[in-house]
């Protein structure tokens, strides 16, 4: 790890709690830049599952079911 990353690191390190929270959001805030172009793909994606669902093409799991089925797998 080169030392000015470091530095940042100690120096964040001994902040208090609320402000590491702060540092730490800001970071991560900044990894997740939308992208247009993803964002249509989703939307596109979403249009297609509803227009199945609507015309019945596509087998609809209540959500307790699902979260049941994922809380047993993954104790």
């Amino acid at each position: 790890m080169n030392t000015t990353v470091e530095k940042i690191i100690d120096e964040a390190l001994k902040l208090p709690a609320d402000k590491r929270a702060t540092v730490a959001d800001k970071l991560l805030s900044s990894l997740d830049t939308p992208d247009p172009a993803i964002d249509n793909l989703w939307k596109e994606e979403a249009e297609v599952r509803i227009l199945a669902a609507q015309k019945g093409e596509m087998e609809i799991i209540p959500e307790e079911e699902v979260f049941s089925k994922w809380n047993k797998h993954r104790l």
